[in-house]
């Protein structure tokens, strides 16, 4: 699986994870400048909740977490980061007065960390409330020393405030140190930060910079070392409209990338050529690795001896409209060079991964850039992104893995994930159970089959076990020490520790603290703290429908006791499951257990089903549903049955709301939890 996000110690996104953070930071009183910038922005800051999803171990797995934004239009458009809300699902925003707001995702950009927002108004508390807007400023015109102001949610707290100075106007990750990439793409090629030391930490992502006149100069992205890193508002500005009107970025690519010049290439100029992919536009024109581009359509390139004048090409080329005819000049053997070429829509380097639970994998397709790594002449075929251990396809022999390319299923090809889809759609029509499918896909530079069984998971058949009585009394042995300090030495027996509600022992009138010697006349056979399955073994014997008499002692008088056996109640192994794959949880009615506890803690009829497992990382867990917990309710309907579940369950996939109420009980409470799941 390739990373979404790459962090260090030296650079971390500021992204919260809802992990708590605190700080106290000394500042001297507050000058009418700062006052004004703060009024004119802070109103418009936003703090951003979101659930985001991204393939791991064969699932889509959800996490939840907050950054920053502001408000930069009157219809409710937020500015944030490409990392806080690229990979979100579910979104809501509170406000500066405290408003929580729903928000959808209008559009995002991973090459340069941006993403737009727009807040549903209609769920607006304060409707008649004006909606406050931040307005950016030039950041071209920022100098080092220069005062800034960071506004955001630190740690997802309340909207808070730092100050500092920018500290570098061209900032981008150390070559040679660490790097970032977000969902294939690398910071840096296109942005360079503006560096300052106004306080950020997790949460402050997509907040903004400001600059003392109260304008937007920046959008906070990253924490290197002691700085921040802010992506320039010039660039923000032109990505934030072009994303609210089309919903994405459009760019251009050639085919060629460039490195700083080398130490020995002291008098070259222009930039390195490091790579041209094949059948590139500049591979076509014959651009070559190792020649010095020195102009880009009649604009001089800087001489790039450092790795900060690289993103200046790269906007040139990214800024051009696709299909343009551009010229590069350069250097190649120091003889002047003149290229021609057309340029043609930038794709992006990776394609988004998606879940296909028939298969217990996650999977992409491929992209120009993407096929090319993996010396693709097409972009045919999917690529196998992450795999579930246990799942259908890790079971397989040999197993998929992820980085495996899959070409072929059932004979036929498939071209791109919906073709995958489309496929198994068809083939798991109707089916109850998985059936075995051949695939075929390659491996490095092997061509490989496989038969993966896929289809819907079988339940497990649970056979009934054989009837046997039951007494329903938990016992303890009673050992010499015991006998002796119970007043009778030498004894042996075992004590009733417990009774179950309604069992034949309690129907008999045994009670706890009762010792029972013997069965039917015969000595209980039990001394030693390995003897307390002496007593259970002694009644399974026994038919079920049979009357046993006990001998013993209560409050130091002999008692005899009639108990009428009863068939064993259902064991826990025998109870009816169910694993809901949207929500991610599993279910089973309450065992004997349960139902006994439920009527001695709560002195009522046991009501409900109990959680067996809540998968990490899914919607149910998202939503606080835990193992243990006992469902009473769903949506205000009742489910003490696993077909009422089933049902409910399936019902709600057809409406698919917004939300979905789980009323639970949480040992002795009661609570409510809301679930969000994407449909």
């Amino acid at each position: 699986m390739i990373s979404r996000t790459c962090r260090s110690g030296l650079l971390v996104l500021a992204l919260s994870t809802f992990q708590p953070l605190f700080a106290e930071v000394a500042a001297p009183p507050l000058s009418a400048e700062v006052q004004d910038a703060i009024k004119k922005v802070y109103p418009a800051l936003v703090r951003i909740y979101v659930v985001m999803e991204e393939g791991s171990e064969g699932r889509m797995k959800k996490m939840q977490g907050s950054g920053s934004g502001a408000i930069i239009s009157a219809e409710g458009h937020v500015l944030t980061n490409h990392h806080v809300a690229g990979r979100g699902t579910r979104f809501v925003c509170t406000l500066s007065n405290h408003d929580e707001v729903d928000a959808t995702l209008v559009g995002t950009d991973a090459l340069s960390d941006l993403a737009i927002l727009k807040l549903d108004l209609s769920t607006r508390r304060f409707k008649d409330q004006p909606l406050a807007i931040a307005t950016f400023g030039d950041s071209d015109q920022l100098k080092v020393g220069d005062v800034v102001y960071a506004m955001g949610s630190p740690g997802g707290l309340s909207q808070s405030v730092t100050r500092g100075i920018v500290a570098n106007t061209a900032m981008i990750v150390p070559r040679h140190q660490i790097g970032l990439t977000l969902d294939g793409e690398t910071v840096g090629e296109l942005v360079r930060w503006i560096g300052h030391d106004a306080v950020i930490y997790g949460g402050n992502s997509g907040g903004p910079l400001v600059n003392p006149a109260g304008e937007i100069i920046g959008v906070n992205e990253v924490g290197i070392a002691s700085l921040g890193g802010a992506i320039p508002s010039n660039l923000a500005k032109k990505v934030a409209a072009e994303l609210i009107e089309k919903g994405s970025i459009t760019r251009s690519w050639i085919g060629v990338e460039v490195q700083p010049l080398l130490r020995s290439m002291a008098d070259q100029k222009g930039a390195l050529v490091s790579s041209v992919w094949k059948d590139s536009p500049a591979d076509k024109a014959g651009i070559e690795p190792g020649d010095f581009i020195t102009t880009y359509q009649g604009t001089a390139l800087p001489d790039c001896h450092a790795a900060e004048d690289l993103p200046i090409f790269n906007a040139m080329v990214l800024g051009t409209g696709p299909d343009t005819k551009v010229t590069l000049t350069g250097v190649r053997n120091g003889k002047p060079q003149t290229w021609e070429m057309t340029t043609v829509v930038r794709e992006p380097n990776m394609a988004k991964e998606n879940e296909l639970r028939e298969w217990g994998l996650t999977a992409r397709d491929f992209t120009r850039v993407s096929a090319l790594e993996k010396f693709r002449d097409t972009k045919d075929g999917v690529l196998v992104d992450t795999v579930r251990s246990g799942g259908p396809s890790s079971e397989a022999k040999p197993p998929l893995r992820g980085s495996d390319v899959i070409i072929r299923v059932g004979g036929k090809p498939v071209k791109n994930r919906a073709e995958l889809e489309a496929v198994t759609a068809d083939f798991t029509k109707g089916l109850t159970e998985p059936k075995p499918l051949l695939v075929e896909f390659e491996r490095f530079n092997q061509q490989l089959a496989t038969v993966v069984k896929v289809g819907p998971a079988k339940d497990p058949v649970k056979p009934r076990l054989a009837e046997k009585a039951w007494m329903g009394a938990a016992t303890q042995v009673i050992t010499d020490e015991l006998a002796s300090a119970l007043g009778i030495p030498g004894k042996k027996g075992v004590r009733v520790i417990s009774l179950a509600p309604d069992s034949p022992a309690s129907k008999a009138g045994l009670k706890e603290g009762d010792l029972l010697l013997k069965l039917d006349g015969k000595i209980i056979n039990a001394r030693r703290p390995e003897d307390s399955e002496v007593l259970p073994e002694l009644i399974l014997a026994y038919p079920a429908d049979s009357t046993l008499e006990l001998t013993g002692m209560r409050d130091g008088q002999p008692q005899t006791w009639s108990v009428a056996l009863a068939p064993r109640p259902i064991d826990d192994s025998e109870l009816l499951e169910y694993k809901d794959v949207l929500f991610e949880f599993t279910a089973r009615q309450l065992s004997a257990t349960q139902r006994d506890q439920a009527k001695e803690q709560q002195g009522e009829e046991p009501a409900g089903l109990s959680v067996l497992k809540v998968e990490p990382s899914g919607w149910a867990a998202l939503g606080g549903l835990a193992p243990d917990d006992i469902i009473l309710t769903i949506d205000g309907s009742t489910v003490n049955e696993i077909d009422a579940l089933k049902t409910k369950l399936a019902a709600l996939a057809q409406t698919k709301p917004r939300s979905v109420v789980f009323g639970i009980r949480r040992g002795p409470r009661t609570q409510f939890l809301e679930i969000e799941p994407r449909w």
